[in-house]
């Protein structure tokens, strides 16, 4: 889940709108595709509903095929070979109780899914973005960990180029369903088991929530900025209380509530949308990062990427009123359920990572399997685009025992603190 606390957004729009999905043009050839793309009428789609707005901004343009266009100039920075597939999950069984299986039409659903070259025997390592992204925001860490894993990455059903059904969930218990049914029918699909699940932010809340329903599928748990430790009683919940009785934490929580997502505003403002997403990567890969900032290209290709994802038709970001209460609290934390922990786990954190380690720990005292906390220097949230290299590290070190070689160290990587 990646966005901030309402409680620290600051003055400027594009920094309330950046603040609330942290995960979410020139004359270069992907630039120039997404201008191209926005100002095309043949590769955009109008509301059929009358409306105030000029029938220019109600354009979205993006697709599916737009997504897969953009994930593909994105991942040309990676050398790796890599194959990408719609894996097909079904439109689901007659009668399921599962809201994402009940649709007007029983037409398939697919995840998005990359997977990457690697040694024969290396062990499997399967990736999960969290809210606002897509699988493209690991570009910079295909390469590294692709040479000791047999790297897996997946969009979320809902989200990038994966299917993106009507959200018609209800409730907490019908939309962890929606993420963590869908993905045991990809495991299904792929065949897969005895594999590494590393899930980032609002990823991490899923990938736990999977671990914990189908353990004997998961040998290694490794949770990154996760979402979903922090409750409504810790330190932060006070100064939250205080900030949602002014009026701008009034607007805000209505907000909350009413599900407006940041994703509205990019598609409300039509072909003004790549040139918002741009300023917003800009400024939080490139001008606030700590660490290895973003290329002009590698921030051009994103913006690309990330503007096509936003565009697209709402569907799984609608699931953040459902699990998550205003202010980023978990409904259902996952320290209620730390004593029935059954995976290894190692949790991540960038040493400026808005989302505090600390719940974390609350929930290791709870554990009875093995939990190790590692922070990461010149890193915020997006831990594994900040500072790449720190990432790496603290991912071998957490699989160590799963990986042979001299390179692979026993001891703590330095610059790496364990908490």
């Amino acid at each position: 889940m990646n966005f901030r606390l309402p409680i620290r957004l600051r003055s400027s729009k594009l920094n309330s709108v950046a603040a609330m999905a942290e995960e979410v043009s020139s004359s270069s050839p992907a630039a120039a595709a997404a201008t191209a793309t926005a100002a095309s009428p043949a590769a955009t789609s109008r509301s059929s509903t009358r409306s105030l707005w000029p029938s220019v901004l109600r354009w979205i343009p993006t697709s599916t095929d737009h997504i897969i266009a953009s994930e593909k100039r994105l991942l040309s920075i990676v050398r790796t070979p890599y194959t990408q597939e719609q894996v097909n999950i079904g439109s689901g069984p007659p009668g399921s109780k599962v809201r994402w299986f009940r649709s007007a039409s029983d037409e398939p659903r697919f995840i998005n899914t990359v997977t990457f070259d690697s040694k024969e025997g290396s062990p499997t390592l399967v990736m999960i973005h969290g809210y606002g992204a897509s699988q493209g925001f690991f570009f910079r860490n295909f390469d590294a960990l692709a040479k000791h894993f047999r790297v897996i990455a997946i969009d979320q059903l809902g989200w990038g180029g994966s299917s993106r059904p009507d959200f018609t969930c209800k409730s907490t218990e019908e939309t962890e369903a929606w993420f963590i049914d869908s993905f045991e029918e990809w495991r299904k699909a792929k065949n897969l088991s005895n594999f590494i699940l590393l899930g980032h932010s609002f990823g991490g809340y899923v990938a736990a929530r999977y671990a914990l329903k189908y353990p004997e599928h998961i040998k290694h748990l490794i949770l990154v900025g996760s979402a979903g430790f922090s409750t409504e009683t810790d330190a932060r919940s006070e100064r939250l209380i205080r900030f949602s009785q002014t009026w701008k934490g009034a607007v805000l929580k209505h907000l909350w509530e009413s599900n407006f997502t940041p994703q509205k505003i990019i598609r409300g403002v039509g072909p003004f949308g790549p040139d918002l997403v741009r300023k917003y990567t800009s400024a939080r890969f490139v001008a606030y990062s700590t660490g290895q900032a973003l290329t002009e290209d590698e921030t051009r290709l994103l913006t690309d990427y990330v503007y096509h994802t936003l565009a697209a038709k709402a569907s799984g970001e609608l699931c953040l009123k459902h699990i998550f209460a205003f202010g980023a609290f978990a409904r259902v934390p996952l320290l209620k359920s730390a004593s029935e922990w059954k995976v290894p786990t190692t949790c991540i954190y960038g040493y400026d990572d808005w989302m505090s380690y600390e719940g974390a720990q609350e929930a290791r005292k709870l554990m009875k399997i093995p939990c190790e906390i590692l922070r990461v220097p010149q890193a915020g949230h997006f831990v594994f685009i900040d500072n790449p290299s720190g990432f790496h590290a603290a991912v071998l070190h957490g699989c160590r025992k799963f990986l042979s070689g001299d390179h692979i160290s026993k001891s703590l990587p330095q610059g790496l603190t364990s908490a």
